[in-house]
């Protein structure tokens, strides 16, 4: 049997090569899962944001990233329940999707219906810069 040397510094440079925007959930830890696909000349992004106000979600595509920002709403705790697990995550969330071609930002639209947000993106030839915010119709 042969022995295969530990090296622990390469180990640190694969972790810092990782794409964190395509890591899979159960390593990220999070729920906020984002199904991102082209249709046609556009970029999407879909998300599933149930229980969260449309007023509370902010959407903003720059420098080649799509930021989804928002917050769902903490419930007051009834001291008359005795919970057996509480899960559903409360409070902020953020995620940030860097996205696989230039999309025109200006042209970003977002809809937020049933609790599932659908951000569009028009693909863009050339480069793309700057900051957008995006209104969500609901």
């Amino acid at each position: 049997m042969s022995l295969i040397r530990w090296e622990p510094f390469r180990e640190l440079d694969r972790l810092f090569d990782e794409d964190w925007s395509t890591m899979p959930l159960s390593k990220i830890g999070t729920d906020l899962a984002v199904d991102l696909y082209e249709e046609g000349d556009k970029v999407v992004a879909k998300m599933q944001l149930p229980g969260v106000d449309p007023k509370k979600i902010d959407v903003s595509v720059e420098d080649q990233y799509l930021k989804v920002f928002g917050a769902r709403e903490e419930e007051k705790e009834e001291k008359k329940k005795d919970y057996y697990s509480k899960e559903i995550r409360r409070g902020s969330f953020e995620r940030l999707v860097r996205l696989p071609k230039p999309v025109v930002a200006d042209k970003v639209s977002a809809d937020y219906k049933d609790g599932v947000l659908i951000v569009t993106m028009p693909k863009q030839a050339g480069s793309n810069g700057g900051k957008v915010k995006v209104n969500i119709a609901s």
